[in-house]
């Protein structure tokens, strides 16, 4: 008797229920609530907004490599500052606490190490762009870490399939569509999936998600704080079916690429969103 194949996610439900044997039962949550499809577009306007205050940097395989130290300048003070103001208070009051007084300093006219320089702020960044775009906390866990935001989508992910608001994906297993979010691991031992995540959740873990822009077959563009120390447009090179093709080697690993459904659960269904290409963004900003 042939065994018939799990439907995508069915297979998804079943690697999460595995992955998460090795793990401490956690206290039950609410359901995820449903987002209208507006709140999906906003975060892709906020995200590009966000990119436009810094300059429209632009990073890639092919491009220039862009000089760093846009965090310590004049006017990206409060922009960085606003983006941890979105972090818990518990993670988020150090970093501040730091870099409030770097900023006195140099007003004061003293010398020394540069604003924001430390701690990375690329994860407050997605969580900005998030609370600002009106997500709620119980549908996005905001953290200064990448790690925590995402184990808490993969634990919806397992726990509530037909309400969570992200779904992951391996990497090479799904086309990028805006809002999404593709994510990868900078640590010297990359995981090869987000499946190797679940049974470590709640340690840190150093990584790195960009939010997608714009998706097409051959380029997606996605946007993520502290690239070269400024939020920054990324272009990922895809095969023609729009998935992402492997980094070169020294690169980050992308394990997941986590689905935005935000916009498109029950009642409500998803609109196309409105992403312009590269060449429209910078056309219409001219």
């Amino acid at each position: 008797m042939k065994r018939r194949a799990l439907s995508p996610l069915r297979a998804l439900l079943t690697a999460l229920a595995l992955s998460a044997c090795a793990a401490p039962p956690a206290e039950r949550l609410e359901a995820p609530v449903a987002y209208p499809p507006s709140v999906r577009a906003r975060i892709l306007r906020i995200a590009e907004a966000e990119w436009r205050e810094w300059g429209g940097l632009v990073a890639g395989p092919s491009l220039p490599r862009l000089l760093p130290g846009a965090e310590g300048g004049t006017e990206a003070f409060p922009r960085v500052l606003a983006y941890w103001r979105a972090v818990p208070e518990a993670e988020a009051a150090a970093a501040i606490r730091r870099n409030r007084a770097l900023w006195s300093a140099r007003l004061a006219g003293a010398a020394g190490a540069d604003v924001w320089s430390e701690p990375a702020w690329s994860a407050a960044f997605v969580s900005y762009v998030m609370r600002a775009a009106g997500v709620d906390e119980r549908e996005f866990h905001a953290s200064a870490s990448h790690a925590f935001y995402l184990d808490a989508m993969l634990r919806d992910a397992r726990d509530f399939p037909a309400q969570a608001p992200f779904l992951p994906h391996d990497p090479f297993g799904r086309a990028p569509e805006p809002g999404d979010l593709v994510c990868a691991d900078r640590s010297s031992r990359p995981l090869p999936s987000w499946r190797e995540r679940v049974p470590e959740a709640g340690r840190f873990r150093p990584m790195h998600c960009d939010i997608v822009l714009h998706a097409e077959a051959g380029m997606v563009q996605a946007i993520g704080g502290n690239v070269a120390d400024a939020v920054t447009l990324t272009m990922y090179p895809t095969d023609l079916a729009g998935r992402l093709l492997p980094r070169a080697a020294g690169e980050p690993v992308i394990f997941a690429v986590m689905e935005n459904r935000l916009g498109a659960l029950p009642p409500f269904r998803r609109e196309p969103a409105i992403a312009l290409r590269l060449g429209e963004v910078n056309r219409r900003a001219e």
